[in-house]
């Protein structure tokens, strides 16, 4: 096939048996260096198709349109797995390495979702919530996208909720006592007087969340991020926030009293009338921190 110069050409492709027709724009512009590029660019020839106008490409045509539509839209099909596994054969002989990485994803996302085996499906929350008194207590829930729901009050206590997407969601006086939400998600959260007590929030994003009055004693939360968080009044004693970014975040009158926090970011947070008695802040990072009225007796600076 000679070298396509017009990027709006018109291709005729015959795929095992299959016709397709696209442009020549389409094939050369998300991959420049695939198989389909080359053969635009005459850099790679197949042979021609009796039927006059049409390359013939000998593989199996049944996933070619899903190539074309990711070549169009960037976006990876909904497919069996085993629909996936030829998928991605034709993709590799194509050499679309963007196709490729999508596919893995897609296949190593539903291999997670296996293992956390999720007990209860995001419409199956929304139904619960419709009672006067919700409990999830004990429940694994790990994985669901609960975001943008009104779960104030709900009882969650126990629960395995690992990787569960709480953004922007209503959890004003919610109990979360032992959970373990490892790496969930609470950004912008209403988080009000919640109580956290025990819980594992390990690498957790609490970023922009409103966690005033909310209970956070003996939790892990280690690695957390609470940039931008409002933790006024705050109960954070003996809470493990090794690590954690409160950067920016509002501590006023919080009680960190017994609260870990080496190598935790405090840059420009505000401590006023925070409770910082006997805390060790030595590898902690305070600087432009407020510290207005804190209680530092017996603190190691």
């Amino acid at each position: 096939m000679d070298s396509v110069s017009d990027l709006s050409s018109v291709v005729r492709l015959n795929i095992g048996g299959k016709k397709f027709c696209t442009t020549a724009d389409t094939l050369t512009q998300r991959e420049p260096g695939s198989v389909l590029a080359a053969l635009c660019s005459g850099s790679l020839t197949f042979c021609q198709d009796p039927e006059k106008g049409y390359v013939f490409i000998d593989r199996d045509g049944k996933h070619f349109r899903h190539i074309l539509n990711w070549l169009r839209d960037s976006v990876v099909p909904s497919l069996k797995e085993s629909e996936y596994e030829e998928l991605l054969r034709e993709a590799e002989y194509y050499d679309l390495f963007g196709l490729i990485d999508g596919i893995n994803a897609v296949l190593n996302n539903r291999k997670e979702d296996d293992k956390l085996d999720t007990e209860l499906t995001r419409t199956d929350i929304i139904k619960c919530i419709q009672s006067e008194k919700v409990r999830f207590r004990g429940i694994n829930l790990s994985g669901l996208d609960l975001s943008k729901l009104d779960l104030s009050f709900v009882d969650f206590s126990y629960a395995c909720l690992k990787s569960v997407f709480f953004s922007r969601a209503n959890l004003q006086c919610a109990k979360f006592r032992d959970v373990d939400a490892e790496g969930s998600v609470f950004h912008n959260a209403i988080l009000r007087e919640c109580e956290f007590t025990g819980a594992n929030l390990r690498g957790a994003l609490l970023a922009g969340s409103c966690l005033q009055s909310a209970n956070l004693q003996d939790a892990c939360l280690i690695d957390c991020s609470f940039c931008g968080a409002d933790l006024r009044s705050a109960h954070l004693q003996n809470a493990d926030l090794t690590g954690a970014n409160l950067e920016g975040a509002i501590l006023e009158g919080a009680n960190l009293k017994g609260a870990k926090l080496s190598n935790a970011n405090l840059k420009g947070a505000n401590l006023q009338r925070a409770y910082l008695r006997h805390v060790n802040l030595r590898d902690t990072q305070l600087e432009g921190a407020k510290l207005d009225g804190a209680n530092l007796l017996g603190a190691i600076r």
